[in-house]
């Protein structure tokens, strides 16, 4: 017989779900849509003790693929979330992130797993469009766009009641970490990938505590490849050595500095670029400059170069003297190596199934630079 206290239900677009009745084969519940059925058969799956889950990968840097965790590694990354921010019977979680990947499953897990009170809505821009107006939360995961959208509909207030927010499966670019700085709950950026049963570090982005690196959390064990890549191992990963494609810089045992994906360097002219590095000096250029726009860095095919570093910018062209003063502002911030050497315009980026930017799709639709 389950405490009074813990909960017995959920509630999915608005809708109350008992776990008993979401336990039974066939479910009673026939008037659902596609995103309903399979969270609730996500749930049966859970509750009824499976043992594995197949998960996709987001295809962020590659294809899609199907790969399977074990209930141990979701409850361990479950316990180790939960125990790092006191999540605890009767806290109140927000779910809103595509369940169908590892952020979204892994909202549901630490709710069972913990007896959270869990309210799931479809992923929306702004998921509060979805929640009763009085509707309060004690922690949520958001991506970007979405933690974008929430503060511009001025939800500070509502937010700020939370004990913890976390952010993750995107860059969060310069003029979303101004916004996110007026915040009084603690938000912290998430590193992590499906092969780690989602996030396995941490970094604050606000507050007295904020820092420009990764902490992982306690029990995983950090290490390099000889690419200077991250390594982890621990019970998020059965015990099982994760090579990542992840340029880091290792602090100590427990922390580091994420430089980029070793995927993502340029060889320009036999130098090494690294494109985020100038990404972030393209993003923050262009905030300067009232742009808030999305960017990517990449290296173009060239004949001299081998390959000539690149910025992709979302949306129309600039105007002339606009593109000058940005043109300007880079060339004073980065080295003549990392210099874009054409900056191309494209009207929409290509996205994955999970929401985020799909450079390689994007780059194949991309006509010649704008020189």
């Amino acid at each position: 017989m389950p405490s009074p206290n813990l909960p017995t239900s959920l509630l999915l677009n608005g809708r109350e779900f008992s776990y008993d009745s979401i336990q039974q084969t066939p479910n009673p519940h026939l008037d659902l849509n596609g995103y309903e059925a399979k969270v609730l058969e996500l749930l049966r799956q859970w509750l009824t003790g499976a043992h594995e889950f197949g998960l996709r990968t987001s295809g962020s840097t590659g294809q899609p693929q199907l790969i399977t965790l074990k209930r141990r590694q979701l409850v361990a990354s479950a316990r180790r979330t939960g125990d790092y921010f006191d999540l605890g019977p009767g806290d109140r979680a927000l779910v809103c992130l595509n369940c169908d990947f590892i952020g979204g499953k892994m909202m549901l897990v630490r709710g069972l797993e913990r007896d959270m009170r869990l309210t799931v809505v479809e992923p929306h821009a702004d998921p509060f469009d979805f929640v009763p107006a009085e509707a309060e939360f004690d922690f949520a995961a958001f991506v970007p766009l979405q933690m974008r959208a929430v503060l511009a509909a001025g939800r500070v207030s509502r937010l700020n009641k939370m004990r913890a927010i976390l952010v993750g499966g995107a860059p969060v670019e310069p003029s979303l970490l101004a916004e996110i700085q007026k915040l009084k709950v603690p938000v912290f950026l998430t590193y992590g990938m499906t092969e780690t049963a989602s996030h396995m570090a941490l970094r604050r982005l606000n507050g007295p505590h904020a820092s420009p690196y990764y902490h992982v959390l306690p029990g995983l064990h950090l290490g390099q490849d000889e690419r200077g890549c991250l390594t982890v191992r621990g019970d998020v990963t059965d015990d099982k050595l994760v090579v990542t494609n992840d340029r880091i810089e290792l602090i100590d045992k427990h922390t580091f500095d994420w430089l980029g994906r070793v995927d993502f360097v340029i060889n320009s002219g036999g130098v090494k670029v690294q494109a985020e590095k100038v990404e972030l000096v393209l993003d923050v250029a262009l905030a300067e400059l009232g742009q808030n726009r999305r960017t990517f860095v990449a290296g173009r095919p060239d004949e001299r170069l081998g390959q000539a570093v690149t910025a992709y910018v979302e949306g129309e062209p600039l105007a002339s003297p606009l593109e000058k003063r940005l043109l300007g502002l880079l060339t004073a911030r980065l080295g003549k190596y990392e210099l874009p050497k054409a900056v191309v315009y494209v009207p929409t980026f290509k996205a994955t199934a999970s929401g985020k930017l799909d450079r390689a799709a994007t780059l194949r639709g991309t006509e010649a630079p704008r020189r």
